[in-house]
């Protein structure tokens, strides 16, 4: 397959005027370029933009379905939906639930069947339990529980080492030394917490590197205790993840999160829940129920659950709220891929790489999904 006359974004986190070439699902370099002929398909990509799959590292569901559904049914039927708004790895990501529930829904990664309409497990998201009672969201607050090494990794080695998230308070029993002895296993995302600013750069000093959901369900951005986003911006190994969705985050403040942090650290997520993609209703997120109006997701009590948005309409939301094309593109892509440690192999059309690319009309509607 060649893929010509297109707006490639490349590896330098910038648009270029570039051909693709691409032989058995992989992205060839020019003295391979040959075996791309072979199969006779050539995509002229005139006035097109050409990306690479995104990259969602935190979602709960879609259509109808829930990862702590702990049924590898409902997981594919997600990966399928995934893979058909233009996300081509996917991390799952559970909600504070007992451990042994949680073992089980992470056994169902090991077991789907992997095709080529869904998208790719890169990872899991453990969002909880090791969170803040007073920051919970829409988190179950029953099965809160310290910081637990152990059953970490226990959970850990249940689903073949595949974590590549866990989110903890820092504030909490245990957090810290959680930090201490395992920020070289798995990337640990300070959310759902209370924290002040000393706490939160103390985690980020011992370790941690990600948080969860900036703004949402920690304090706010004051000017005598700046708290967990000035902790973040202070550490320059620290991404901060972003709902996108016009509802968890204002636009203007959209606007001034990059500026602040610029795409290299921002990681547009998803979070969606399993109504995402479905008609206005009620649902479940982590056991409690949820109901939906428009792209609005909400517990009984008014807190916001998750959203009903999916990562290709966060980034075209970003970039309608006034963010360059080229940063929203690397802060779906690249950024949330360096983010757990797996660019280039996901996030970048590049030479030896799998051709996830996704071909978007000017209008940034999508054409292809390859």
């Amino acid at each position: 397959m060649i893929i010509k006359n297109g707006s490639v974004f490349c590896p330098d986190g910038k648009l270029h005027d570039k051909t693709i070439y691409v032989a058995d699902k992989i992205v060839l370099s020019e003295s391979d370029k040959e075996k791309a002929y072979k199969d006779k398909i050539i995509i002229d990509a005139t006035d097109k933009y050409v990306i690479p799959g995104l990259v969602d590292i935190h979602s709960h569901g879609a259509v109808g379905c829930d990862f702590c559904d702990a049924s590898k049914e409902n997981l594919e039927k997600i990966l399928k939906y995934e893979r058909s708004v233009g996300v081509t790895s996917y991390c799952p990501t559970s909600m504070t639930l007992p451990f042994e529930d949680l073992k089980k829904i992470f056994e169902t990664t090991t077991a789907i069947r992997k095709t080529d309409d869904m998208a790719k497990i890169v990872g899991i998201n453990m969002e909880g339990p090791f969170i803040s009672e007073k920051k919970k969201g829409a988190q179950n607050a029953k099965y809160i529980k310290s910081a637990d090494i152990e059953a970490f990794c226990e959970l850990n080695a249940s689903c073949g080492n595949l974590i590549k998230l866990v989110t903890l308070a820092p504030e909490t029993n245990g957090a810290l030394d959680f930090i201490e002895e395992l920020k070289d296993e798995v990337n640990i995302s300070v959310g759902h917490t209370d924290a002040n600013f000393q706490t939160a750069a103390k985690a980020f000093s011992l370790g941690a590197n990600h948080v969860t959901h900036l703004f949402n369900a920690m304090p706010p951005f004051h000017h005598r205790d700046t708290g967990v986003v000035g902790a973040a911006f202070d550490n320059k190994d620290v991404y901060v993840e972003v709902i996108c969705d016009g509802i968890h985050i204002a636009p203007s403040m959209i606007r001034a999160i990059f500026k602040i942090f610029g795409s290299d650290r921002v990681v547009l997520i998803s979070d969606s829940m399993e109504a995402t993609g479905m008609p206005d209703g009620e649902y479940m997120l982590g056991g409690q129920k949820v109901y939906k109006k428009g792209n609005h997701a909400t517990l009984s009590d008014n807190t916001l659950a998750g959203s009903a948005t999916n990562l290709f309409d966060c980034m075209k939301n970003a970039v309608a709220f006034g963010i360059p094309l080229e940063d929203a593109i690397k802060s779906a892509t690249m950024t949330p891929a360096k983010s757990i440690g797996i660019f280039p192999t996901a996030g970048a059309i590049t030479e030896n790489q799998s051709a996830d690319i996704l071909i978007l009309n000017e209008d940034l509607t999508p054409e292809k999904i390859l």
